[in-house]
């Protein structure tokens, strides 16, 4: 076996062989040859090498080598020949000195020179270049768009291989084509021939562009063709695809520089602009797979090649790196990475990668593109909430199994369950699936009563394990059925007529309602007596209070607690045992006269089918008879013949009959009144009984009509010359008398709410039969007044017909017909007028809206209109109304005060034409406008503003004001009041502001202004005068103050004028800021009003007070004359009196009155008469201390008349009289004698000339208290001349030491 030394040189033979069969002169000279073996290498020649499977291929049969032999010639033109020869030498060629056989010869590659340094190289037919070198290889320059010779690509001299191999499926270039999209620019406009494939200029673009890219393309690897596919705006955009083997971003770019050269410059091709775009040679991965709201998801893009840039996008917007992107680019591994954190179903989309590499001539585009679809984690519990009653049997013994499941199975699941609440009861979790369980251990004790009700949040929380959460609550109530106890108050048995509780009781105070209802037999009632039933939550109790018990109340009571759908009951029987009712005791006679040993009937009556077993017993002056009943058409009478015996004297004998039943329990009938009369001449005797002359006896009714025999009311007759006369009929008739039972029956019944509808149906049809017995007797109205306020406190659904029939009810009543009756019926202690007023009230407060409406309703005098706020409700309330007459009035509240108001909540107008004119009224002041009732359902302490503007009716009527029916003045009796109103006239309309709700109008007056005007001005003028006098009395009092009090009665008597100018100057100007204000109807507070009334009346009692120590300072000093007191002592006295005093009065007064609000009068700022008789805490002591200043001013007058020792002259006695006349002048007005007018103004119809006399004198007190108590005392007159002109002080001494006592003390005091 020869070496591969060996070998090598036989090759060299060979081609010495072949070199000397060329010509001479030739230019082939081998430059160098290398030969090298597969089994081992040796180097002949540093610049030859073998490389496998190259060049020269030897057949060995073995082993066989394949020698790649490089010859280099100097002339090209010996490239043919040398082909040729080696194509027509003869093979094998056996070498048998070597044992060598070349088996094929053939040539693969030639290489040009092509520049400096370089060569274009050839692959021979059948062979091709090799993968590893095939993105290496760049195309040579071709001279024309048809070179002779084939592709032929630039290698580096000396060049030492790789050399072209035999053409397989992995050579460069071969296998299946790629296809590239690429574009280049062509730097003109673009037509929009461009646009249509079958135009000309389209068809030209087409074939000039193809050839150029065909020429410059077709040396890459594997070409196949190029394809204009298009033409795109944007200066003009080429679209075209080149088929060819796998071409490196080099070999591309190098082909897009060349195609210029073979497209015409018209064209303005941009060399620069050539862009591929690749798209399926893009790794795209994401993980996870599944992906849900919450995970955090990463995109990973690969490609297998490099890049300059990578851009991300979503859809096509541009995915920046921030808070929840982060993007990660590893240019060694040509990777990039997009992590997404907390994704949400608005990820959901196409991603893109889009790889940039660039270069001069060529731009290449990597682009992946992966749609990824994000879920929510959908986590549905079996239970959204659910009810688990605790103390259940079932459900302590199985327990409660919660759950929440996915909608499809993860392996990485995770799952954890967490409690919340006051109840702590846990359980255990238990993993199936796709699903999650939680059972719960339940038990009694871990749900204590006071936390029934309670709900405790059980929370799953699922996670995927890439970053997705999802958690689900289940709200279990835990609930307690309740222990209840039912008892009754006093016992289960109880009779007709008397009262009795139920009450039920409930460990668990968390109730929703309570109800009550009543089974008898086969009939069940529920009792909807809002009244009757009062509950509360701590403790949980509800108390079902029955006033009056009937035979409706019996049977079993079922007391439930309800807390949600769970209920808890309990039970217990009432017997209700027979007993007449006070009202339906029938007594005989009512009042009568009786004579002095003569018996007389005395007789109680009950129906005769209420008869039960009872004991009657009649009472007669505490001493009990027991008497036997006797049937009487449809009555059982019981008769007692009651005889006087005890005639010494006239008497009142009263005597009643009493019913007792089997239980013991009894009601007595109505007294029957007995009047003795002994030894006085009877003038009437007959059927109805015995009496002097004007004496009275009443009977009850008796209407043969009525099937009953027996009517509410009484009949009144009077001895009126020896004859029996019906002096007043109070008697019922007997529709309304039924009517008058039933509702007493419908009020006190259990279900009053519910029967009510068919009661004011029965009640509107009643009054329109009997409306002339109503108008007639006033007794009837009244009872139909009684009716309407005892049936306007049950509630009732706001339905059209019940209103209807109470509205129209009560428009009956007020109609012109029954004026006569009205005026009857209002003379008694509480207007009848008043409680139909708060009937309509009460009715309107209590109307309880359906559907969240009210209807407006109509009769002929009055309307009703209402409205129910709703939440955040921004309108405001705004009714008007018209009466028949043409009247109107608006009701205004605005949108800022409906706001404040509680949900549903009502607010009720009701106008009246008629009702305002029915109610009583004052003297000279008329309703000249509407009467309006706003009720408001919500209970509201503070003010609540309202605004009202009514027409007037009678525009001659003067000085509006707006007034409300106040139901608590007059003790209860109602009167008009406008406290909280504020009046705004023009010349048709009165618009009154008012901070509270209830029933409103105007009353306004004639015009009467000459006759208050008068003594307004009196008293405006007075005042001014009084005021100005006092200010002038007290300075003189301080700049002569140490001059005029240098002795005790002098200083004492100085103190009290002073502090008499100081009070009066106060009250004097409260009362003229109060009256003045009043007088322009300016609207005063309250408040204001109260404390104004309050310094009156105190600082006028101070007045009245210091004039009371100055009269008994006068008085002590002339009777006591020998006794002397300090001046300390005489000061306190005066203080305490004149200060402490009033100030008690006044504390007293106000304390007593303002808590019922009859403090102050409704229209001045003055003490109330009629409510609280308040002004007697200033009448009376004014009138004590006027009455003790008279005492003292006749002892002063009879003392200085007294004789002394002597007779005295003509002369004396007339100084004496000067005197008297003196004192009188300066005590009358000093001590307040002049309040003595006031007494004759109290009187009813007082002359005119009091009240200006009273005014006039009051109003100048001050100026009397200058002139007569300052300026006209001689010492004070010579103390202001002293300080004027510096004169000596002298006094005057008298004659005799009782005269100087007497005289002196008197001048002191005002001489």
């Amino acid at each position: 076996m020869p070496s591969p030394t060996t070998t090598g040189l036989h090759c060299l033979f060979l081609l010495v062989s072949a070199y000397c069969q060329i010509p001479q002169h030739s230019n082939f000279y081998p430059l160098s040859y290398v030969i090298d073996s597969t089994l081992g290498q040796e180097n002949f020649f540093p610049e030859m090498q073998r490389q496998k499977r190259n060049m020269l291929i030897l057949d060995v049969p073995f082993p066989e080598h394949t020698f790649d032999i490089e010859v280099s010639l100097q002339d090209s033109s010996y490239l043919e020949p040398i082909k040729d020869y080696f194509k027509n030498i003869d093979l094998p060629i056996n070498i048998s000195n070597v044992q060598t056989t070349v088996s094929n010869i053939s040539i693969t590659t030639v290489c040009l020179p092509s520049g400096e340094n370089s060569s274009c190289c050839f692959c021979e037919n059948g062979y091709a270049w090799p993968s590893t070198v095939c993105s290496d290889a760049m195309p040579c320059p071709s001279p024309s768009l048809e070179p002779a010779l084939p592709c032929g690509f630039m290698q580096k001299m000396p060049f030492y291989g790789p050399y072209c191999e035999p053409q397989t499926e992995e050579s460069c270039g071969m296998g299946e084509p790629i296809v590239m999209n690429m574009s280049v620019r062509l730097d003109s406009d673009f037509q929009d021939d461009l646009k249509d494939s079958s135009s000309p200029l389209y068809q030209n673009y087409k074939t000039d562009l193809e050839k150029a890219f065909n020429a410059s393309y077709r040396c890459l690897p594997g070409f196949v063709s190029t394809t204009v596919t298009g033409f795109s705006p944007g200066s003009v955009f080429v679209n075209f695809e080149v088929r060819t083997g796998a071409a490196s971003f080099t070999q591309v770019g190098d082909s897009n520089r060349a195609v210029p050269q073979f497209l015409d410059s018209s064209y303005q091709l941009n060399p620069f602009t050539f862009t591929r775009v690749i798209t399926n040679q893009t790794n795209f991965t994401v993980k996870p797979s599944n992906i849900f709201e919450g995970d955090t998801v990463t995109l990973t893009c690969e490609i297998n090649s490099t890049f300059s840039n990578v851009t991300w996008y979503h859809f096509d917007q541009t995915i920046p790196a921030g808070s929840r992107y982060s993007i990660e680019t590893v240019l060694e591994s040509t990777r990039s990475i997009l992590k997404i954190t907390n994704v949400t179903t608005k990820d959901s989309g196409s991603y893109s990668c889009v790889f940039i590499r660039s270069g001069l001539y060529h731009t290449e585009i990597h682009n992946g593109t992966e749609t990824i679809s994000v879920f929510p984690l959908q986590v549905t519990p079996n239970f959204e909430d659910i009810d688990v009653t605790c103390n259940s049997p079932e459900v302590q013994a199985k327990g409660l199994q919660l759950s929440c499941c996915i909608d499809r199975h993860l392996t990485s699941l995770k799952v954890s369950w967490k409690v919340n609440g006051t109840i702590n009861i846990t359980g255990v979790t238990i993993l199936s699936g796709n699903c999650t369980g939680y059972q719960l251990n339940i038990s009694e004790s871990l749900c204590p009563p006071e936390k029934s009700g309670a709900v405790t949040t059980y929370t799953c929380e699922m996670e995927t394990g890439h970053g997705a959460r999802r958690a689900r609550s289940i709200a279990v109530t835990y609930w307690r059925k309740a222990h209840v106890t039912i008892s009754s108050s006093p016992n289960s048995t109880v009779s007709e007529g008397y009262g009795f509780n139920v009450t039920c009781e409930s460990d668990v105070s968390n109730y929703d309602r309570i109800s009550w209802k009543i089974q008898s037999g086969n009939d069940t009632k529920t009792v909807d007596c809002d009244m009757c039933i009062k509950n509360s939550k701590f403790p949980a109790m509800s108390v079902l209070t029955v006033k009056s018990a009937s035979q409706d109340w019996r049977g079993t009571y079922i007391c439930t607690f309800s807390q949600k759908n769970l209920d808890s009951s309990a039970n217990i029987t009432i017997e209700v045992v027979s007993l007449p009712l006070k009202r339906n005791i029938r007594i005989d006679p009512i009042a009568i006269s009786i004579q002095c040993k003569v018996p007389y009937a005395l007789e109680c009556c009950i129906r005769a089918k209420t008869v039960r077993d009872y004991r009657v017993t009649f009472v007669v002056q505490k001493n009990e008879f027991p008497v036997e009943g006797r049937k009487k058409d449809n009555w059982l009478c019981y008769m007692y013949n009651h005889t006087e015996k005890e005639c010494n004297k006239e008497k009142e004998v009263v005597a009643y009959c009493k019913f007792v039943n089997h239980i013991e329990q009894g009601v007595e009938s109505e007294h029957i009144k007995l009047h003795l009369i002994p030894g006085k001449k009877i003038s009437c005797s007959d059927s109805l009984g015995i009496g002097t002359e004007n004496a009275t006896l009443i009977k009850p009714c008796s209407d043969v009509k009525n099937p009953e025999g027996f009517t509410r009311g009484n009949i009144t007759y009077q001895c009126i010359n020896s004859s029996w006369k019906p002096a007043r009929n109070d008697c019922l008739s007997g529709p309304i008398s039924a009517l008058l039972s039933d509702a007493e029956s419908l009020v006190n019944s259990p279900e009053p709410k519910a029967q009510l509808p068919s009661y004011l149906e029965q009640l509107n049809e009643q009054t329109k039969k009997e409306l002339t017995t109503i108008k007639n007797y006033s007794a009837n109205l009244g009872a139909i007044v009684t009716i309407l306020d005892m049936i306007s406190s049950i509630p009732v659904e706001a339905q059209k017909i019940p209103m209807q029939n109470f509205l129209s009810t009560v428009d009956l009543i007020v109609s012109d017909s029954t004026t006569e009756a009205w005026e009857d019926l209002n003379k008694e202690k509480t207007p009848q007028s008043s409680l139909l007023l708060q009937s309509v009230e009460n009715f309107s407060l209590h109307l309880q809206p359906v559907n969240n409406t009210i209807p407006s309703v109509s009769a002929n005098t009055i309307q009703l209109q209402g409205v129910v706020v709703k939440e955040n409700s921004n309108t405001a309330y705004n009714k008007d109304f018209r009466s028949a007459g043409n009247l109107t009035v608006n009701v205004l509240i605005n949108e800022t005060e409906i706001q404040t108001l509680t949900r549903n909540s009502t607010i009720v107008s009701v106008m009246y034409s008629k009702l305002g004119h029915v109610l009583p009224r004052k003297t000279f002041e008329y309703v000249n406008g509407l009467l309006i009732t706003t009720t408001l359902s919500s209970n509201r302490s503070e003010n609540f503003n309202v605004n009202m503007t009514f027409a007037k009716k009678d525009l001659s009527l003067k000085m509006p004001k707006c007034v409300f029916w106040n139901f608590t003045l007059n003790n209860h009796s109602g009167d008009w009041d406008n406290h909280g109103c504020t009046p705004t006239e023009s010349e048709h309309y009165v618009i009154c502001s008012c901070n509270h709700l209830t029933s409103f109008s105007i009353l306004m007056s004639p015009d009467r202004s000459s006759e208050p005007v008068f003594e307004n001005y009196i008293s405006y003028i007075g005042l001014a005068i009084s005021i100005v006098s006092l200010v002038v009395c007290i300075i003189i009092e301080s700049l002569v103050w140490k001059y005029v009090t240098n002795n005790t009665t002098s200083y004492m008597r100085h103190v009290c004028i002073l502090n008499i100018a100081t009070s009066l100057l106060i009250a004097d100007i409260w009362f003229i800021v109060i009256a003045s204000i009043t007088d322009q109807n300016q609207q005063m507070s309250r408040d204001i009003c109260i404390m104004a009334t309050f310094f009156i009346h105190f600082f006028y009692l101070c007045v009245f007070f210091w004039m009371l120590s100055l009269g008994l300072i006068l008085f002590y000093r002339l009777v006591f004359i020998l006794h002397n007191t300090s001046k300390t002592a005489q000061k306190a006295v005066a203080f305490c009196l004149g200060y402490v005093c009033p100030f008690v009065i006044a504390v007293t007064t106000i304390a007593v009155t303002l808590p019922k609000n009859s403090y102050t009068r409704k229209d001045v700022c003055w003490l109330n008469w009629q409510d609280s008789k308040a002004l007697l805490a200033f009448v009376i002591p004014a009138l004590i201390i006027v009455a003790t200043n008279l005492f003292i001013a006749a002892v002063v007058i009879i003392k200085i008349l007294r004789p002394t020792i002597g007779d005295r002259s003509s002369g004396q006695e007339r100084k004496s009289l000067f005197q008297i006349g003196k004192s009188v002048a300066i005590l009358t007005p000093l001590l307040g004698l002049t309040w003595g007018f006031g007494l004759a103004t109290i009187i009813k119809n007082s002359h005119p000339a009091f009240h200006i006399l009273f005014t006039l004198f009051n109003a100048l007190q001050g100026l009397f208290i200058l002139v007569f108590g300052t300026l006209w005392d001689k010492k004070i007159q010579e103390a202001l001349l002293k300080r004027n002109s510096s004169s000596k002080w002298s006094s005057q001494q008298s004659k005799g030491l009782f005269r100087r006592a007497c005289t002196g003390i008197a001048k002191d005091l005002g001489s």
